[in-house]
């Protein structure tokens, strides 16, 4: 007996139009259904920024106008609540539009997975900040290295030995599309702090000298960060490795961070360097590099007035 019409004609579910077989095959189960948004929490600690600027005032536009056409991707906490893995700007865009629920699909995956997950959803952005790239790959790596220590549940044996010859990072690279030394570029920048990485983040600071600095530890950072405000130029990759170097030799003070600082730059021009710690002792830090000179002729007036005034005498 042939087939019936509507076995021939078998159309595909929701699962099938909203989540990719890889997804579904992982989850081992999935559903689609309308969430309040106050029952669902943000992923911990998670690493891409969300930001209202003028993409999300388009999203927000279009999901008053068609809704939220592709689900996000969330999963159930043992409390009750539901953990956001993939969807945060939607999620956002529809708080901003005004709307009391989410439409979300809900996988069965634990945190690790859910990790992996969140970081591979959001590395499909067109712009994506170094900093986001720290973290996102940090997490994701410490995520596999946990999945790879964990045994399969048919044998028992871990998952490491199936990478064997393969390092960790080297198999985050070739997932995420970087070299593995840049793989331990980027999770360096994690060590730096909040304002010199925002520094990378705005493009003043390269990724190779942004990675010496993260060397330094955070006391001798905030010295850096307190000379880069006051010569108003940042450090070149030669200085970092400099710093590095000195601190590795336990020789980087806080002065010493101050007088590579204060060198003279190719692309620094009518500049006043002086060289030479007691003459740096003789003016005040609160001074800008771009003051100095003002300040060093204005004392030397006052020198020269104060000279005529004693001769008169």
């Amino acid at each position: 007996m042939g087939k019936g019409k509507d076995e021939e004609l078998k159309l595909p579910s929701l699962d099938d139009l909203f989540s990719s077989q890889k997804t579904r095959d992982e989850a081992g189960s999935s559903k689609i259904i309308d969430i309040p948004i106050t029952e669902i929490d943000d992923f911990p600690a998670h690493p891409f920024k969300v930001v209202d600027d003028t993409d999300m005032l388009e999203l927000c536009e279009s999901i008053k106008e068609r809704g939220v056409l592709t689900p996000a991707a969330v999963r159930k906490k043992e409390d009750g609540r539901y953990q956001m893995i993939a969807g945060h700007r939607r999620k956002r865009a529809s708080v901003l539009a005004g709307m009391e629920t989410l439409r979300c699909e809900v996988v069965e995956i634990d945190l690790d997975a859910a990790t992996i997950m969140m970081v591979d959803s959001n590395l499909q952005r067109t712009t994506i900040l170094p900093s986001e790239k720290a973290f996102s790959y940090k997490m994701r790596l410490e995520a596999m290295k946990r999945q790879a220590g964990r045994p399969r549940k048919e044998n028992g044996v871990p998952v490491a030995p199936n990478l064997k010859g393969i390092r960790s990072r080297q198999l985050l690279g070739e997932q995420v599309g970087e070299s593995q030394d840049n793989v331990r570029r980027y999770i360096r920048l994690t060590e730096l702090i909040p304002e010199i990485l925002e520094f990378v983040d705005q493009g003043k600071i390269g990724l190779r000298p942004a990675v010496e600095i993260s060397y330094l530890p955070e006391g001798l950072q905030k010295v850096l960060l307190d000379a880069i405000n006051m010569e108003v130029c940042m450090p070149s990759h030669a200085q970092a490795i400099r710093m590095k170097k000195l601190f590795q030799e336990e020789n980087l003070t806080p002065d010493a961070i101050y007088m590579i600082m204060q060198e003279e730059k190719p692309n620094q021009r009518e500049r006043i360097v002086l060289h030479g710690n007691r003459v740096n002792e003789l003016i005040p830090r609160t001074v800008p590099a771009a003051k100095r000179e003002d300040y060093v002729i204005k004392a030397l007036e006052f020198y020269g007035k104060h000279r005529v005034k004693t001769k008169e005498r």
